[in-house]
């Protein structure tokens, strides 16, 4: 039989995994916001996964609490993730997925393209998702990673932040409004540039943001959370005392607006 993966976070994210291993013969034990992790811990002293599934906004607070017989076997999934926020918390080789997905309630999930996944337990979270329908790519090296991450934070903050000034899908916006999408998208650029410490070939980055819009032209440029990601980039970029024109622009403009 196989071992139990544990789920840390059992919302709309959590639970298509939780069907692609449940799909592939893994029991699986959910960890909700009410439970002690450390209690579930003893429970569960030795599962093969344990998956945080919570939003992104929480995950610091979640990786604080985890309990030292799970901190090698953890698996990340939350959107504009980087490697500090996992090293900041002594946590060295998780397996990380950038989700190419959506699920939104009451509907069943869209995949826009494959998944990439690196980590000790990424061919078992692509073989799992197979077994439902969703394609992953199996990374190779943690720079590989590190990229697609980034190309998916690029993504996510362009579309929300150049979103509040078009509204409308990412289709429309890439070819109705490229000029801006593009100005925003160099902004979030010099912003995961600064994170990272590291650089990257732009040209491959709006490449891969441009295949995630074209897999999903008619996905929403923004929801609830896109005025929180305008305020943390600004946040950061205060910080980091970077210009980012076309951002601080937006921001300028939509301040005090929601």
């Amino acid at each position: 039989m196989n071992k139990v993966i544990v789920i840390i976070g059992i919302g709309e994210l959590g639970s298509i995994f939780a069907r692609g291993f449940l799909r592939s013969r893994y029991p699986v034990y959910p960890v909700t916001r009410d439970m002690d992790i450390s209690e579930v811990s003893k429970a569960v002293p030795e599962p093969e996964l344990a998956l945080v599934a919570v939003a992104e906004n929480d995950i610091s607070e979640v990786l604080a609490t985890i309990p030292t017989p799970w901190r090698d076997r953890i698996g990340l999934l939350q959107n504009e993730l980087l490697p500090k926020d996992w090293k900041a918390h002594k946590i060295e080789q998780p397996t990380v997925i950038s989700v190419w997905f959506e699920k939104k309630k009451g509907m069943d999930y869209n995949v826009f393209i494959p998944s990439p996944v690196y980590g000790p337990k990424g061919k078992l979270i692509a073989d799992c998702l197979a077994s439902i329908d969703i394609p992953c790519n199996v990374l190779s090296s943690e720079d590989e990673l590190l990229f697609e991450l980034v190309v998916k934070n690029v993504f996510v903050l362009t579309i929300n932040i150049a979103g509040l000034e078009t509204g409308g899908t990412t289709g429309i916006l890439w070819s109705e409004h490229n000029q801006l999408a593009r100005k925003v998208a160099n902004d979030v650029i010099d912003l995961q540039e600064w994170i990272t410490g590291a650089t990257f070939a732009r040209d491959r980055l709006i490449a891969g943001v441009v295949d995630g819009i074209n897999g999903a032209p008619d996905h929403k440029c923004i929801g609830r959370a896109a005025p929180a990601r305008l305020e943390r980039v600004i946040d950061l970029a205060n910080k980091a005392n970077l210009k980012i024109p076309k951002i601080r622009e937006i921001h300028k403009k939509h301040q005090g607006t929601n």
